[in-house]
């Protein structure tokens, strides 16, 4: 059996304002501490995930791309172009990492520069695609 991921820890230099932001983005809440001016605040998904997101302050400044990022799907009931201008509403911002024109992702960025991708198909779009070719 393999390893379970519980947490996904994010350098930062505000980690209460980074999670309430990515708790905004993703509909998740702040998991509130002992401590509201503690150097690490962690988000979870209200419908019970075990992931958990820390925003961890560092006193550096990110200075390159992220080797490690999210991937999002737009919800059902939603789209790509929908959720980008939310996105950009919220204040990230498109980046270019060195990706192809072609792609069907979006490339973004949190307030704090961390990149991010903003994938093109829902969930019910995907399992729809996954279907037709298995049972192509």
């Amino acid at each position: 059996m393999g390893l379970v991921v519980d947490t996904l820890s994010v350098d930062c230099a505000a980690p209460r304002r980074l999670a309430e932001w990515w708790a905004q983005v993703l509909g998740w809440q702040v998991l509130e501490d002992e401590d509201p001016d503690d150097d690490e605040v962690a988000i979870g998904d209200p419908s019970g995930s075990p992931l958990t997101l820390l925003f961890l302050q560092v006193p550096e400044a990110k200075t390159i791309k992220n080797r490690l990022h999210l991937d999002l799907r737009p919800p059902d009931g939603s789209d790509q172009q929908t959720e980008l201008g939310r996105l950009l509403g919220l204040g990230a911002r498109r980046v270019d990492v060195g990706q192809e024109a072609s792609v069907s992702w979006l490339v973004l960025a949190d307030p704090e520069g961390n990149e991010f991708c903003l994938l093109q198909s829902t969930p019910a779009e995907l399992a729809a695609e996954a279907a037709a070719r298995r049972d192509g």
